[in-house]
C-alpha cells in the first residue's frame, strides 16, 4: 500500500508576513514628564531591571484604557 503524503504543519509564509506587518507599531506618541515623574520612572526601571521604558508606558496606558472600556460597556436600560 502506498503511503499518504504528510501535510506540512508549518504555517503559510504569506500569512506570517501579514501577521508580522499587522503587529508592527507605526503610530508614534510623545509624552512629556516633569522632573518628579521622570525620577519615579527611572527609579522603577532601576529597581525592577526594566530596560525598555516604552514597554512600561504602553502596558500601563493600554491596561487603563481597556479597564475603562470594560467598565463603561453599553447597557440596555
Amino acid at each position: 500500500m502506498a503511503r499518504k503524503k504528510q501535510s506540512s504543519s508549518a504555517p503559510d509564509p504569506e500569512y506570517l508576513k501579514k501577521r508580522k506587518a499587522s503587529l508592527r507599531r507605526t503610530h508614534r506618541q510623545v509624552i512629556y514628564l516633569n522632573d518628579k515623574e521622570l525620577a519615579a520612572v527611572k527609579e522603577y526601571c532601576d529597581r525592577f531591571g526594566v530596560k525598555e521604558r516604552s514597554t512600561i508606558f504602553r502596558e500601563a496606558a493600554m491596561e487603563r484604557i481597556l479597564a475603562q472600556l470594560d467598565d463603561s460597556h453599553p447597557t440596555l436600560f
